[in-house]
């Protein structure tokens, strides 16, 4: 089974390299773009057809692993 995590800062937490490419994108002329913020996302391969098997597997991945909880939030899609 395939899923996709997100990770991004959870809102209010400071977003510098959100800043750095939002002025980047004004450096360049690009238009109409507010703000930016940054995350990051996870393609994983689940060696498991169970739906809730896979959840509860990434679940785990993000809580130890993949995201800073204190600042990050994440979602799960099973693909």
């Amino acid at each position: 089974m395939k899923a996709r995590v997100t990770v991004t800062l959870k809102n209010g937490v400071l977003d510098p390299q959100g800043k750095a490419i939002e002025g980047a994108l004004r450096s360049l002329g690009v238009e109409g773009v507010d703000s930016v913020r940054q995350g990051k996302m996870f393609e994983v391969e689940l060696a498991t057809s169970d739906p809730e098997r896979a959840k509860t597997l990434l679940k785990e991945a993000c809580e130890r692993l993949l995201a800073n909880t204190v600042v990050e939030n994440y979602s799960i899609e099973l693909l």
